[in-house]
């Protein structure tokens, strides 16, 4: 008897391993040929080589450099999250996960396959615990966005649309008041065992949605700002990389313009759910909206969004495809 549960083990075994290879040259498929289809469609490559000839090369340069130090602050970031929350702390896995996220996520609206793409490396682990961990990941920057990006938004209409100071202050003071709280809440080990939280516990279809919540706070201050700082440099990044490529593109160094400019486009994107794959559209229509309100041409605006997109998510995107095949096809 015993013999024979073992033998119906082993097959059990083997199948579900059959099962999860098959399901890996699915996925490599899939995401491979999405991003040949996505590029073929979106790409017009002769207008990005004229955009680089008649940019300036050295400050592209740097940009791409720019890139390397971005992808080592997402990475960072989520191989911190990947240890604290998924109890994983193999830097390959981490960097390999987040290769896969760009390459799946790019291709799908909203980026929802960056989900799906991460926890193909964790084949360990469930989607949903995958799905958590990407989610608390991503939630640290959305504050940091959320906060600077609103904040140069009210800038934006006072000096382009003469709304009254005392209203932009105004606004200002409940914004920062509103991100304090929600910090501190954040923080708080009795923000967790409040009445409210209390009544939803009790609740059979809440209790599941409260138990994902709870992640916050197994996490300690420690990591909570650690993550806050991380995030705080990657987004800045991203707002020297989007500076560098205007100037690149208009020969113009008004640089305090160009980080303002980028605060509203990604504050833009986020408010505004992009439903294109690669989330293009959004960002390019924000980002000749804002740049030509402060004076600077469409074309610069457009070329700017369109090689930030490129440098930070498109080759990403092609190094974790080269992983796919490299490390699964082994």
């Amino acid at each position: 008897m015993d013999s024979n549960n073992k033998n119906t083990f082993s097959a059990a075994r083997r199948i579900n391993l059959v099962s999860k290879t098959t399901l890996f040259i699915i996925a490599k498929i899939v995401i491979a040929g999405g991003l040949l289809f996505f590029l073929i469609r979106s790409v017009d490559y002769n207008k990005i080589v004229y955009a680089l000839s008649n940019s300036n090369p050295n400050i592209i340069s740097v940009v791409l450099l720019l890139g390397v130090v971005n992808i080592y602050l997402q990475y960072t970031k989520w191989h911190l999250t990947s240890r604290e929350v998924l109890g994983e702390d193999n830097k390959i896995k981490s960097i390999r996960s987040l290769f896969y996220g760009f390459s799946a996520g790019i291709i799908t609206p909203l980026r929802i396959g960056e989900y799906f793409g991460r926890g193909i490396e964790f084949k360990d682990k469930s989607l949903l615990q995958v799905t958590l961990a990407t989610l608390v990941d991503k939630f640290f920057p959305l504050v940091i966005v959320a906060f600077i990006g609103s904040t140069s938004s009210l800038l934006f209409i006072y000096f382009y649309f003469n709304v009254s100071l005392y209203v932009v202050v105004a606004l200002f003071i409940v914004i920062f008041t509103l991100f304090y709280v929600l910090i501190l809440l954040l923080l708080s080990n009795k923000f967790w065992n409040t009445v409210l939280f209390s009544r939803i516990k009790s609740s059979q279809k809440l209790k599941t949605f409260f138990d994902k919540l709870k992640v916050f706070q197994s996490l300690d201050k420690k990591y909570f700002y650690k993550m806050l700082l991380i995030s705080f440099l990657f987004y800045s990044c991203f707002l020297v990389q989007y500076a560098l490529l205007v100037s690149a593109f208009s020969y113009h160094f008004n640089y305090l313009h160009y980080l303002w400019a980028a605060n509203l486009i990604m504050f833009t994107k986020t408010i505004i759910p992009p439903v294109s794959m690669g989330e293009l559209g959004i960002r390019e229509g924000a980002s000749v909206y804002f740049l030509t309100q402060m004076g600077e041409s469409a074309s610069v605006a457009f070329n700017a969004s369109i090689f930030l997109f490129i440098i930070n998510l498109l080759i990403p995107a092609f190094v974790g495809v080269g992983m796919f095949f490299r490390i699964n096809g082994k």
